[in-house]
Formats: structure tokens, sequence, C-alpha cells
């Protein structure tokens, strides 16, 4: 009996153990993105991948990161690898979490990384992707600003593009400012982003 019991103990020990380790090491990655050392977030993000292969979170900031960065690069070689990279990861991350509208947000922006890059070659081979993409997120979270805020950005670019009006998009805009102030996120270190950039949106574009 005694020894039975010791052995529940060491197993819960262990346990915990390692998600405070999980954990520790998500809140670290965390701080050097903060710091503005995103490369050394991702790759800490990475070994947590590697460590806890069953999650979806650490290869989604891995992801993530790679997909923010490229839309400053210039150099097509460097995009290229951040992109492939971020694809591999988003591919993992979505074999751990089925129909999940925060991982399918990152890919439409995989997308608008290479149209943002060159439209003219990218454009029309990915702007259908990135719209369906949008739509089924919307479809499994239709309460998430951060899907809202998504597509309504998409959708803004688009219609300035042909000058159209951004009205009926303003609204999505305003709506996922309201929707920001009461969310809460599912879990520890889910996606919080955005209520900023909603914000700054609107101000941009929405503000007559």
């Amino acid at each position: 009996m005694k020894k039975s019991l010791l052995l529940i103990l060491l197993f819960v020990s262990v346990v915990g153990f390692s998600q405070t380790k999980y954990e520790t090491g998500m809140q670290k990655a965390f701080d050097l993105w903060q710091a503005d050392k995103s490369w050394d977030a991702a790759n800490l993000f990475e070994r947590i991948t590697q460590a806890e292969p069953e999650k979806w979170l650490p290869p989604y900031y891995v992801a993530q990161i790679n997909v923010i960065n490229s839309f400053i690069e210039k150099d097509k070689t460097k995009l290229t690898a951040q992109l492939e990279k971020a694809q591999d990861f988003i591919n993992q991350a979505k074999t751990n979490s089925k129909e999940n509208a925060e991982i399918l947000i990152l890919e439409a922006q995989w997308y608008t990384a290479w149209i943002v890059f060159d439209g003219q070659q990218y454009g029309m081979k990915y702007s259908a992707k990135v719209q369906k993409l949008y739509q089924k997120a919307l479809e499994i979270a239709p309460n998430n600003p951060r899907v809202i805020l998504s597509k309504a950005e998409w959708d803004i670019g688009s219609a300035a593009y042909f000058k159209q009006s951004l009205e009926p998009y303003c609204k999505d805009i305003q709506r996922a400012i309201e929707l920001f102030a009461t969310f809460k996120p599912e879990g520890e270190f889910y996606p919080t982003y955005g209520e900023e950039r909603a914000q700054k949106i609107f101000e941009t574009n929405c503000k007559q």
C-alpha cells in the first residue's frame, strides 16, 4: 500500500514538474519576444515543440514569428526559408489541433505574406485561398475578435485596391473592438493579440 502510494505521489510530482517546465519555457519565450528578440523566442518555442510534440501552441508561435518577420523581408531567399519553416510548423500545429480558427488565421497570413512580397506573382494565385481560410475560421469561431479583425483587414485591403467602400468592413472592425473587451482566451498562452491593431485600423481607415 505504501509502495503504491509512493509511486502515485512520484507520478504526480513528475507530471507537475513537467507542466511547470513547459509553463516556464513558454513564459521565457514570450519575455524574449516582448524584448524584441523574436528570433530567440522562435528558437525557444521550437525547442519546446520538440519537448512537447503533442501541443499546438509552441509550433503555432514558431510559425507566427516567421510569418510576421516575412512581411518586412525583401530578400526572396530569406523570405522563402522563413515561410517554408513557418509552413512546417503550421502543419504540426494543425496536426495537434483540428478545426482551430487561430491556426487558420495564421495560415491565411502565410499566404498574405507572399502576396505582400509580390502581388503580381502571388495575388491571383493566393487571394482566393486567403478568403476561404478566413471564411472557414469565421464559421468555426464567429465571435473570436481576431477572426473578425483579420478577415476585415483583408477585406479593407481588397476594397481599397478596387476603390470600393470600406464602410461594411469598418463595422466589422468596430465589432471586433467590442468583442476584444470581453473576450477570454480558452487557455494559458492562447493568442490574445489584436485589440491595439483593431484600434489602429479603425483610426486609419474608418474615422470620417
